[in-house]
């Protein structure tokens, strides 16, 4: 994740349809250049209580697109008096994706959008021209993704639960911090998103995974 003005950005996210969920994983690395400028930083956010985001890009950018779809949510609940679901929130954020291209400069980011609604779990990929991919089974961005990729297309088999889902991201963004010189930082972020809503791991769970994945 990029903190100065500019396109080049490192970070490694992941995104997991589960059976019965979604898996969300990233690392902590924040870059400025070549200067690391955060080992700490937090690439995973809550959207809604069902809904939950990953983020590579800009920071400037990723925050004000993280307000701008929080109230436009928050909003279309209160209109409506209905959950917004997930696909309809991957709408919203490609439509206000898209309208960025007519300004001076377009979004610089990549996102991974997913959540579990009546629907059951779906995940959604945005890219900066606001198109919108709905994958089935896995994505992963930044610049550590080629080595993400790698993990998720060798291990992902079937119709995986969360707990075979949450050792998977965790080996993928393992793998990318351990190649890719632009991600990296304190640890690794993993949250969870099923029926009972979304819910950010504590350290010492994802400590007891990486523990796991290292046998």
């Amino acid at each position: 994740m990029e903190k100065i003005e500019g396109i080049k950005s490192g970070t490694t996210t992941v995104g997991i349809v589960c059976k019965d969920g979604i898996v969300l994983a990233a690392e902590k690395k924040a870059s400025m250049g070549y200067l690391v400028a955060s080992k700490e930083e937090m690439k995973i956010v809550e959207i809604m209580p069902h809904i939950g985001m990953t983020e590579a890009g800009m920071v400037g950018d990723i925050q004000a697109l993280t307000r701008y779809l929080k109230a436009e949510a928050r909003l279309f609940e209160l209109t409506s008096r209905r959950k917004i679901s997930v696909k309809a929130a991957a709408t919203l954020l490609s439509n206000i994706l898209y309208q960025g291209r007519w300004s001076f400069f377009p979004y610089y980011v990549q996102l991974i959008l997913a959540g579990y609604d009546e629907m059951g779990p779906s995940l959604f990929v945005l890219s900066p021209d606001g198109s919108r991919l709905e994958d089935k089974k896995f994505f992963t961005t930044g610049s550590g993704s080629p080595m993400a990729f790698g993990v998720l297309e060798t291990l992902y088999k079937g119709n995986p639960s969360l707990d075979e889902c949450k050792r998977i991201a965790v080996r993928a963004v393992k793998a990318a911090v351990e190649r890719d010189i632009a991600s990296g930082g304190k640890g690794i972020d993993v949250a969870v998103i099923d029926k009972d809503g979304f819910r950010l791991l504590k350290r010492t769970e994802v400590e007891k995974i990486i523990e796991e994945v290292k046998k």
